[in-house]
């Protein structure tokens, strides 16, 4: 191996298994491939993470994260809740949509990691549940929403929306009329959610 000039950290390791992964596909991404990559031994990559499995599933989480964030900022605004709420659930379409359309074999890859990583994809999952909840308890409390839960309306709407965000519907993201199918439901879930 060709010692590498650089301090080999976690984040470091990510992206070129991000990389890799985009190479040669979950089925034949190693550990060694990862090593290779960055110049080092794949002892020293065993030394971040124990497992190729804990690897997967940190890459997954990484990538779920950065949908996770972007989104933050919106649920976290002070715009109006009905207004942050269209936002915020156009923006996870948009940015699902995004990964599936401008690379496709890294969204089949982690859609197979996905799979794999159970723990990973819950707690996105609870986490995009969170930031609905405080959208629509900031609407509740506003006298924008009438729900007498906000968590319950917030996983409510998120599952109605699933046809948006969930991958396993990403061959219908580029269908014609999708965009007016998305603000229809979306219309049809803020109406519910008003006093």
């Amino acid at each position: 191996m060709a010692p590498t000039s650089e301090i080999l950290t976690a984040e470091r390791i990510l992206e070129a298994t991000e990389e890799v992964l985009r190479r040669h596909g979950p089925a034949k991404a190693t550990v060694v491939d990862v090593a290779r990559a960055l110049g080092v031994s794949h002892g020293s990559v065993y030394r971040h993470f124990r497992t190729k499995a804990a690897l997967r599933e940190a890459v997954t989480k990484r990538w779920l994260d950065r949908t996770s964030l972007t989104l933050a900022g919106i649920a976290a605004g002070d715009r109006d809740p009905e207004a942050r709420l269209r936002e915020w659930l156009s923006a996870l379409f948009e940015a699902k949509r995004h990964k599936a359309g401008d690379d496709p074999e890294l969204f089949a890859t982690y859609s197979v990691l996905a799979e794999e990583n159970g723990t990973a994809v819950g707690e996105h999952i609870a986490d995009l549940a969170a930031q609905l909840t405080r959208i629509i308890a900031a609407g509740t409390g506003s006298g924008a929403f009438s729900v007498p839960d906000p968590a319950a309306a917030a996983r409510a709407v998120f599952h109605a929306t699933g046809r948006f965000h969930d991958p396993c519907y990403a061959r219908e993201w580029t269908a014609p009329g999708i965009q007016e199918e998305f603000t229809a439901v979306v219309d049809l879930l803020v109406r519910g959610l008003r006093p």
